[in-house]
């Protein structure tokens, strides 16, 4: 299992350039949130084997509203130290290296305590906010029909 170079972004962590990637569109149990949240990483030169990192949320985009994170930077580089410590061998080729991220552990991860988002119709909404945490939005339907 390779990452597609389209759509992946670089990171160097620790003197190692990683490319890493969310996929881009849902699998079924990911787009209903009953699976988690999950990126991908490998070596940019001399891939070999990938890590799957397995998130405690659902994908920004899933059908039923269910709170998510960015992935960021910061995470991405976190959970490779984690699975290098853990074992994982970036250039021995073979099934991917899956490392399951806990709720408790994200803080950690991040450096802060996560900043959830709740997906709502137009945007996001940071978990416990309201309406007008809103950002700037484009109506889909006028209320007066036209």
């Amino acid at each position: 299992m390779a990452i597609p170079k389209k759509g992946s972004r670089p990171i160097t962590v620790d003197g190692t350039v990683y490319r890493w990637r969310v996929r881009h569109k849902p699998i079924r149990g990911q787009g209903n949130s009953w699976d988690p949240l999950t990126f991908a990483v490998e070596r940019a030169e001399e891939p070999g084997g990938v890590l799957v990192v397995s998130l405690p949320c659902a994908r920004p985009d899933n059908w039923r509203g269910q709170r998510t994170i960015p992935v960021r930077p910061v995470l991405v580089a976190g959970c490779i130290r984690r699975a290098v410590e853990q074992g994982w061998n970036q250039s021995r080729p073979g099934s991917p290296f899956a490392l399951t991220i806990a709720e408790d552990e994200l803080a950690t991860l991040l450096g802060e305590p996560p900043q959830y988002l709740i997906p709502f119709l137009w945007g996001m909404i940071p978990e416990g906010g309201g309406i007008e945490d809103l950002p700037r939005c484009t109506q889909i339907w006028s209320r007066d029909g036209k």
